[in-house]
C-alpha cells in the first residue's frame, strides 16, 4: 500500500540539489505533456520523481498544474520535497512502488489524471551514493535497493539463488552471453566465503571473463543490471504499472515515457502499440466504436535524444521515448 504524504516536509532548510542530476528529455517532455497541463486544476503524476527535476520544471512551466510524485526511494522524497517546496501547495508526493498508482491516486481523491510521466532506471543520485550498491566501479556492500526499508538485498541473490536461477535472470535481465560461466564461478565462489560486496562481485566476473570479451565494455555491468532488476523486480513492477497508468488518464491525457534499455521499452513498446491498435476481427466490414483504438500514439517509433543533449548529457545516450494520448476510454 502506498504511504500518502500530502505535503513534503520543509521543516529543514532546502538544500541546491538542482545540479545533481540533469533531467534527460527535459524539454520535449514538456512539449508532449503540455497542451494537457494548462487548464486550470489539471493533474500530472510523475511517477518516477526521484530528485524532482522534470517535476520542477512542470511546476515552473504551469502555474496552476497539481503535481503527484511517486517514489520507492524515501530519500528521493526528501530531497524532491525539499527541493519543489515552493510548491508545497500544488504537489502530493506519495512514496510507493509506481505500479501502484491507482492506489495512491485513489488515496489523494483523484479519479483521473491528464498527464503522466515515466522516466524510468536507477537515478544519478542512487548511482552516486556508494553505500547503495548500484555501481560496479566502487566496492560497497551489494545492495542495490531502490527502497531502502525493502529487506531484499543483491547479496541475498548472491548467497542464495541457484547456478540455473543466477544464470536465468543473468541472461534474461541482464542479456548476458556468459550468463553460465558468471552463474558458475560465482557459486563456486561462495562455497569458499561470502560474496557479500560489489568489489568482491567484480573480481570473480573480471577472473571469469575470456580475454577476447576484453574490449566490450565492462564486463560487470550486464551482472550488476540483472542484479538490480531482480531485486527491484523491475520489469514485473513496469508490466503492471503502464496499463495502470493508461486507465488513470482521462480522454484527452497524455502519457510519455522514457526508457533506458531495451528490456524496459520492449514492454512499454508493447502495450502503447496494443491499446493504439484496433481490435476489430480481420475482414469485418466496418470498425465497431468498442474495436476503436483506445491511444493514438504521438511519436514514430521511439525517439532518441539529440545529438548536443547527448554530448552534454551522457545519461542521454540511451533514452528511448514513446508517447500517446488517450482517445477513448474502456469503462
Amino acid at each position: 500500500m502506498p504511504d500518502n504524504t500530502n505535503r513534503p516536509d520543509t521543516t529543514n532548510q532546502p538544500r541546491d540539489i538542482s545540479g545533481i542530476h540533469a533531467s534527460v528529455l527535459l524539454e520535449r517532455s514538456i512539449e508532449l505533456l503540455g497542451p494537457v497541463l494548462g487548464e486550470p486544476g489539471a493533474v500530472l503524476v510523475d511517477c518516477t520523481l526521484g530528485l524532482g527535476g522534470h517535476s520542477e520544471a512542470f511546476l515552473e512551466a504551469f502555474p496552476e498544474l497539481h503535481l503527484v510524485g511517486l517514489d520507492r526511494d524515501p530519500n528521493a522524497l526528501r530531497l524532491a520535497g525539499e527541493r519543489l517546496a515552493r510548491f508545497a501547495d500544488r504537489i502530493d508526493l506519495v512514496h510507493c512502488v509506481y505500479d501502484d498508482i491507482d492506489e495512491a491516486l485513489e488515496g489523494l481523491g483523484i479519479d483521473e489524471v491528464d498527464g503522466i510521466l515515466f522516466d524510468l532506471g536507477v537515478s544519478s543520485m542512487q548511482l552516486d551514493m556508494v553505500e547503495r550498491g548500484f555501481s560496479y566501479s566502487k566496492d560497497a556492500p551489494l545492495d542495490m535497493r531502490m527502497d531502502d526499508t525493502a529487506p531484499f538485498t543483491a547479496a541475498e541473490i548472491i548467497a542464495t539463488y541457484s547456478e540455473a536461477d543466477l544464470r536465468r535472470i543473468f541472461r534474461d535481465y541482464g542479456e548476458e552471453k556468459l550468463a553460465d560461466r558468471y552463474a558458475r564461478k560465482i557459486v563456486a565462489a561462495r562455497d569458499d566465503a561470502p560474496v557479500t560486496r560489489s568489489g568482491q562481485l567484480v573480481d570473480i566476473i573480471q577472473a571469469a571473463t575470456p580475454a577476447k570479451f576484453s574490449n566490450q565494455g565492462h564486463p560487470a555491468k550486464r551482472v550488476f543490471q540483472a542484479l538490480r532488476i531482480e531485486v527491484n523486480a523491475e520489469l514485473s513492477v513496469l508490466e503492471r504499472a503502464i496499463p495502470r497508468a493508461i486507465d488513470a488518464l482521462r480522454v484527452g491525457g497524455r502519457i510519455v515515457v522514457l526508457s533506458f534499455q531495451s528490456l524496459e521499452d520492449r514492454i512499454v513498446k508493447r502495450e502503447l502499440v496494443k491499446r493504439s491498435s484496433s481490435t476489430a476481427p480481420a475482414g469485418l466490414p466496418v470498425e465497431l466504436p468498442e474495436h476503436r483504438p483506445e491511444l493514438k500514439l504521438l511519436v514514430r517509433g521511439a525517439e532518441l535524444a539529440g545529438d548536443d543533449e547527448r554530448a552534454l548529457n551522457p545519461r542521454a545516450i540511451p533514452v528511448r521515448l514513446r508517447a500517446a494520448e488517450k482517445i477513448r476510454s474502456i469503462a
